[in-house]
């Protein structure tokens, strides 16, 4: 199969949906990689690497996408990359549709095969293509959360994790998923007093027992978070709901009623955003204030980190690029159940359930769809 890697042209995307060692197995495996020309510069990776792992150069995306039959991508596809998709690719990437209805309907009307990184699973329920990149934003959401604090930036003017004889500052983190884990890995690190809201009791029980003492768990309900936010002086948005909009769980009034220079940082933003107030920004003019409230809303936050992130992304995703390619799309999902979970749209129908419902639009099994392809 003729594998197409482009680069990502979304605002301050530095990603790449291959690194040279991920072009290497799939070139040894039988396959031709091509690579549009400085794909990699954000990462650091040459072109020469590239062709030395045996990919070849394609000089600009229309070479590119005219030529490649699986176009393995970082983020969802922008308005210009859209104009070039026909029905007989595979698009492998990031789609978050539920809340981009404008997408949808441009995957729709090009009748390509488009499977979704966040909603491929794993046997235990997980998402193991989403999981690195929650991995990182859950990281950065505090690195980000403090530096808005900070007065030059809007923010109240504290420490995260104060000084001795100063109080720290108080992080509460909406969801105990991944990214919620790792937000609270990161502030507990940093000396903030922290806290969780989850309905999984399972979730909280697990990080009780990680974290200890150190960690305060608390059951979600709309009285819990309207507590606990309108004392925070960083919030962090780490809710999913696996191929739909993110629930908005802290409403414009709360933000109202927040402390002046407090921060929320909104990491399902892909999704639609956790807060009432929330609106995607980019890594160029990452912030902005709302009553008061400093806003950080990076759509594509672990682009921020994109050597980390791609080297990272592409660990997890080679080996479901890899059976796309060997197997024909058509086998590879039927014979994977989990990577079949993937399938967002397909010959112009719409087959993540989530996805249809968020946007009135009619629903089709995947294999029903993968059937008229």
């Amino acid at each position: 199969m003729h594998i197409g890697v482009p680069k990502e042209i979304k605002v301050a995307e530095r990603r790449v949906g291959l690194t040279p060692a991920g072009v290497r197995e799939l070139v040894g495996q039988g396959h031709r990689v091509t690579v549009q020309a400085s794909a990699g510069a954000g990462i650091g990776v040459a072109d020469a690497e590239y062709v030395d792992a045996g990919a070849g150069i394609a000089d600009s995306p229309e070479a590119l996408w005219g030529d490649a039959e699986l176009i393995v991508k970082v983020k969802e596809p922008q308005a210009a990359e859209r104009a070039l998709l026909r029905e007989d690719h595979i698009l492998f990437t990031y789609l978050h549709l539920a809340p981009d209805e404008p997408q949808t309907r441009e995957l729709i009307a090009s009748g390509a095969t488009c499977i979704a990184y966040e909603t491929v699973t794993d046997r235990n329920g997980g998402l193991p293509l989403l999981a690195p990149m929650s991995q990182v934003a859950g990281r950065m959401s505090i690195q980000a959360g403090a530096h808005c604090l900070e007065a030059t930036n809007g923010g109240a003017g504290l420490l995260l994790g104060g000084v001795p004889g100063v109080h720290s500052a108080k992080t509460v983190v909406i969801g105990g998923g991944v990214v919620g884990e790792n937000a609270i890995e990161m502030a507990h690190g940093l000396g903030s007093a922290v806290a969780v809201l989850d309905r999984n009791l399972d979730v909280l029980d697990r990080l009780s027992r990680r974290f200890g003492s150190a960690l305060q768990t608390v059951y979600s309900t709309t009285q819990a978070i309207e507590e606990l936010v309108l004392d925070a002086d960083l919030v962090i948005g780490a809710v999913l709901v696996k191929g739909a909009t993110a629930p908005k769980l802290v409403t414009a009034e709360m933000v109202t009623n927040m402390r002046a220079g407090s921060v929320l940082v909104d990491v399902a933003i892909d999704q639609g955003g956790c807060f009432e107030t929330s609106k995607p920004t980019t890594h160029d003019a990452p912030t902005y204030i709302v009553d008061d409230v400093v806003h950080y809303c990076v759509a594509n936050m672990p682009g921020g980190v994109p050597r980390t992130s791609t080297y990272a992304l592409t660990n997890a995703t080679l080996p479901f690029t890899s059976a796309i390619a060997r197997h024909g799309v058509h086998d590879a999902l039927l014979q994977d159940p989990h990577l079949l979970g993937g399938l967002n749209v397909c010959a112009g129908m719409v087959t993540e359930r989530n996805v249809a419902d968020a946007q009135g639009l009619t629903y089709v099994e995947p294999a029903a769809a993968l059937a008229k392809r």
